[in-house]
């Protein structure tokens, strides 16, 4: 058994990392299903309410880390809200659309037709927004993917 709970806990850790890249998985959520497997085939009482406060404290900051990295790309170049929204849907789209390309290619498109469609946005601004777009979508894969070691890091420390 004890073969059958570590293999599905570091199956739910690797899923969550491969959500960085495609973030139509929730990767965050799975993490805390990898801590409930955990507990599930162990204990519950090895993860104690010091560890549940740290890693939702850790879930809050992956979520506002998400956000703002997007939002303060896209801002730092000179994006509006209409470069925003089409980064967001470009990120969602984009690995469907052009697989493992379009992860990067995705974001970068879709800050660009916002800015060029909504917002009438010269070219050239809108390809600012677009870079901007991609560096927030890269910081922010870089930060949650800090975030998550380091909740599986303290995870590892209470067990």
């Amino acid at each position: 058994m004890d073969i059958i709970a570590w293999v599905l806990i570091i199956t739910c850790f690797v899923i969550a990392f491969i959500g960085l890249i495609y973030p139509i998985i929730p990767s965050v959520l799975f993490i805390v299903l990898g801590f409930i497997v955990y507990g599930l085939f162990y204990s519950f009482a090895d993860l104690g309410w010091l560890f549940w406060t740290i890693e939702i404290l850790f879930i809050i900051l992956l979520f506002v880390a998400d956000s703002l990295a997007n939002l303060i790309g896209v801002k730092k170049f000179g994006g509006t809200k209409a470069g925003m929204w089409g980064s967001t849907i470009g990120l969602l789209v984009g690995p469907f659309i052009i697989p493992v390309v379009g992860i990067l290619v995705g974001p970068f498109i879709g800050a660009v037709v916002g800015e060029l469609i909504v917002t009438k946005t010269d070219y050239k601004q809108a390809l600012k927004a677009g870079v901007g777009s991609l560096v927030g979508f890269l910081t922010s894969v870089v930060t949650k993917g800090a975030i998550q070691i380091i909740m599986i890091i303290i995870f590892i420390i209470a067990i």
